[in-house]
């Protein structure tokens, strides 16, 4: 993506995000930072969902040797990327569907 392009992408966060991303250690939290700028660069390097989480798109990477998962939302059109979750896998995908109209009221 082109540098112009890229200074443009506006990145929001959710209050869930905030919260999850607060209880990560310092190195932790440079580390999610690390894997934002990788987001920013290319949108598209997450896996959209399907069905009820059409809305979302999540990137995958490893976090002191843990698998962790950062949902976001991209909208292209907007030129917006809304980052709604990050953490293991263990109940992520059902958090995600519980929280989907908050998620798609703040994304909007």
């Amino acid at each position: 993506m082109s540098e112009e392009k890229k200074s443009e992408i506006e990145v929001r966060q959710t209050r869930v995000f905030k919260k999850a991303y607060k209880r990560l250690s310092e190195n932790q939290q440079d580390q999610v930072d690390d894997e934002i700028d990788k987001i920013i660069d290319d949108p598209d390097i997450g896996t959209r969902k399907k069905s009820d989480l059409s809305h979302m798109w999540v990137h995958k990477f490893k976090l002191d040797n843990a698998e962790v998962l950062l949902g976001y939302s991209w909208n292209e059109g907007a030129l917006l990327i809304t980052l709604m979750n990050v953490g293991s896998h263990e109940n992520f995908y059902q958090e995600a569907k519980n929280r989907r109209k908050a998620d798609l009221k703040a994304i909007k």
